[in-house]
């Protein structure tokens, strides 16, 4: 069970990893095929694939956009955005 975690939270970092890379180098087309995949993750997945994506795939990306000044509101689709939303109102508690 240790190591089936510790691969799905690695493939999600990496998954962020490649989320990122496309946003860096302009493939914006891309970025947002990638969101989508991550937006279906988190809508129909497992509970166990809902908080791998919330909690290391949003975290990561979303991150990374703001240290870069990236608009999340434009690329973020919807179920991705609720939940960086909810990340931002927890830690501001």
């Amino acid at each position: 069970m240790k190591n089936k975690i510790n691969t799905i939270y690695k493939q999600a970092e990496r998954f962020a990893e490649i989320t990122n890379k496309a946003i860096i180098s302009g493939n914006i087309s891309r970025a947002k095929k990638l969101l989508a995949v991550a937006e279906n993750l988190l809508e129909t997945g497992s509970n166990e694939t809902k908080n791998v994506i919330s909690n290391v795939y949003v975290y990561s990306v979303s991150s990374f956009m703001e240290l870069r000044h990236c608009s999340i509101s434009n690329l973020f689709p919807k179920a991705l955005r609720a939940e960086y939303i909810k990340q931002i109102n927890a830690t501001s508690v």
